[in-house]
């Protein structure tokens, strides 16, 4: 897909007044972050999980190699192809090739990231072969032509009265007239729509939220069964993975999906989860006649061992997403390219560059949210900083946004000045700051003119740490914990 992630700015603005898509986000802080933080409390090895599972996936990233030809070997040894492609041009040259020696015309698609990484849909199209989303939000989006706007629900920014208009746009061989005001009714439509190109597929291309390294296995997790049909009823079977989805054996795996469910949508497990390994054997009833796989790398590798390391244990399940003051606010498009939220502004810039993805490092408040939810423990933030660090000393983004940082920067190094004049601007914002917010401010207007800036409720911290035991004793148990 095309990245708009340089006008991030434009595309914000443009969110930000689309009423629509505002009352779609509202419904996000009340789904999933609550269903989340209850599946959560229902399990008191939760935290321990997260550990472990960030455990296994660091001692992946460190033996990458042995266990993707450990992996590799297991598929050959069932019967299946696996396909090593550096970038998304050889990856899209190689679903192809496979592709049109089934002599296909149709692919069957359960939902992937990674096939949005890569354009695949735009690339079969211009070949004569048509791809079909079968996931109800990826088949929505598919007829809008538009990208997904959220790694596990991508139409999450549509309501039902914009999927019932796209539905009587789309089918038109259908009563106009139809009645689609309930859900249910949008998915009979879509799912008898959806029935005929399972049944005549050629080619199922599916994603792997995990690649097991001792069974050769691919793990395939949904909530629609669409990914069953896609994998099992077509000739061929066409994984496609990035090189992180390893994992070494099928007791990490369950440790993995114990926190993946759990993390992006608040069950204890998804309604289905799928373990295909190789092609269907003599005396298999169903599955294909032919497996490939095809691991992708698209600048993965470069990331290993860089400051951008663990950002590679990401197991897509969107929980840092959901739980963004940003996202909740602009939603996925506004970030440009594939992937959104914290861990699109950190992993966009590592995929296509800095200089296309300046803006999303600092479309953080760097609040800490994204780090404390996620399964996998990934420092989000710090990484966040850290794309900040290296645009700065590239000397991008505004020279007065520079300017301000070095001299914040120049007054942070001298403690007593920095207290001097922090006191003489908290004493004044404190004495106009009337009942305790502003509701505008020069130099403030990006804030002001969407929500309220809040006024200093008193001293500094530092003026009131040194004042140690009066007040509320806050000095004296800080200094208490200090020494």
């Amino acid at each position: 897909m095309e990245a708009t992630s340089p006008r991030f700015k434009q595309n914000a603005r443009a969110a930000l007044i689309d009423e629509p898509l505002q009352a779609a986000l509202a419904k996000l802080t009340h789904g999933f972050p609550v269903r989340r933080a209850e599946a959560a409390a229902r399990m008191p090895e939760f935290e321990g999980l997260r550990d472990q599972a960030r455990d296994i996936k660091n001692h992946v990233l460190e033996n990458l190699d042995h266990y993707l030809e450990a992996y590799e070997k297991k598929v050959i040894e069932s019967g299946g192809h696996v396909h090593w492609c550096r970038d998304a041009e050889e990856a899209r040259q190689t679903i192809l090739g496979i592709c049109q020696k089934a002599g296909a015309r149709t692919v069957t698609k359960s939902k992937s990231m990674i096939s949005e990484e890569i354009a695949i849909n735009a690339f079969l199209e211009e070949n004569d072969i048509e791809p079909v989303e079968t996931d109800l939000g990826e088949y929505i989006i598919q007829l809008r032509k538009e990208p997904p706007s959220h790694i596990i629900a991508p139409a999450i920014h549509l309501s039902k009265e914009q999927v019932a208009e796209t539905f009587r746009d789309a089918h038109r061989d259908l009563d106009y007239d139809r009645p689609l005001e309930e859900p249910r009714a949008l998915l009979e439509e879509a799912r008898a729509k959806l029935r005929e190109k399972f049944l005549g597929a050629d080619v199922g291309l599916t994603g792997a939220n995990l690649l097991i390294a001792e069974t050769g296995t691919n793990v395939l997790v949904t909530n629609e069964g669409n990914a069953d049909l896609t994998n099992n009823l077509p000739r061929v079977h066409i994984v496609l993975a990035s090189i992180e989805k390893i994992v070494p054996t099928l007791e990490d795996a369950s440790t993995i999906l114990r926190v993946l469910a759990r993390s992006a949508t608040g069950q204890e497990i998804s309604v289905y989860t799928t373990f295909c390994t190789g092609p269907k054997r003599p005396g298999d009833l169903d599955g294909p006649e032919e497996y490939h796989v095809v691991l992708l790398d698209n600048g993965r590798s470069e990331m290993i061992g860089s400051e951008f390391h663990e950002m590679l244990r990401c197991i897509r399940c969107g929980a840092c997403l959901n739980h963004c003051p940003i996202y909740k606010s602009v939603g996925g498009h506004a970030y440009g390219w594939v992937y959104s939220g914290p861990m699109g502004a950190v992993l966009i810039p590592s995929l296509i560059g800095m200089v296309e993805a300046q803006h999303l490092p600092n479309a953080s408040t760097l609040c800490g949210k994204c780090e404390s939810v996620c399964p996998m423990r990934i420092p989000l933030p710090k990484m966040l900083r850290k794309w900040r660090e290296r645009q700065f000393r590239a000397e991008m983004g505004s020279k007065t946004a520079r300017w301000a940082l070095k001299s914040w920067a120049w007054l942070a190094k001298h403690p007593a000045l920095y207290r001097f004049f922090m006191g003489i601007g908290v004493s004044i914002l404190g004495q106009f700051g009337g009942r305790g917010r502003f509701h505008s401010m020069p130099f403030a207007t990006a804030w002001t003119s969407k929500r309220d800036l809040a006024a200093p409720a008193g001293d500094t911290f530092i003026h009131q740490y040194h004042k140690g035991g009066r007040g509320d004793q806050s000095g004296a148990l800080m200094r208490k914990k200090v020494h």
